[in-house]
């Protein structure tokens, strides 16, 4: 059987995601982390770790966000993802999430708390499966979701990026 996006998805039992794509939620640590104990950006006590399947399909994006933990990406099946990265010093970084070392793509990679990031899949007919591990624990509170305009005007170098990567 050819593991499309469809197999995943039914599988996996994904949903839609808020910021593109499907995802699953497959662990929350019971270890909890006392608000106290972590820096401002976090406005509640978290979970130790948390972690997900997550899918993306050629002609959806994963909208830019940033969040207050650091999140490592793994790679499963499908295509290349690209994940675009705006540090903040406010460079840019494209990061290619994959098994084609030599072409530059890395089977894991992890994005620092407080960058902006999203994500696509770039090949006509592609998907992407991978996992998101988030430390401490990924919370909708410490979720911020970019706005195209203020972004645009922060970052007008990267306007094509910015315009292609939210709503």
């Amino acid at each position: 059987m050819e593991r499309t996006a469809a197999y995943w998805k039914a599988q996996l039992n994904l949903a839609q995601h808020v910021e593109g794509g499907a995802f699953r939620e497959t662990y929350r640590s019971p270890l909890v982390i006392a608000q106290q104990a972590l820096n401002a950006d976090f406005k509640g006590d978290r979970n130790a770790s948390t972690c997900i399947y997550f899918l993306l399909e050629h002609g959806e994006f994963s909208a830019l966000h940033r969040i207050a933990a650091d999140e490592t990406w793994h790679f499963y099946d499908g295509g290349t993802l690209h994940i675009y990265e705006i540090k903040p010093d406010g460079t840019l970084v494209h990061h290619k999430l994959g098994l084609n070392l030599a072409n530059g793509e890395q089977p894991q990679l992890t994005i620092p708390a407080g960058s902006w990031f999203g994500s696509r899949v770039e090949d006509a007919g592609s998907f992407t499966l991978c996992g998101c591990t988030v430390a401490p624990g990924f919370d909708f509170e410490d979720f911020e979701l970019a706005d195209r305009v203020r972004m645009s005007l922060r970052y007008p170098q990267y306007s094509g990026v910015i315009a292609a990567l939210t709503h």
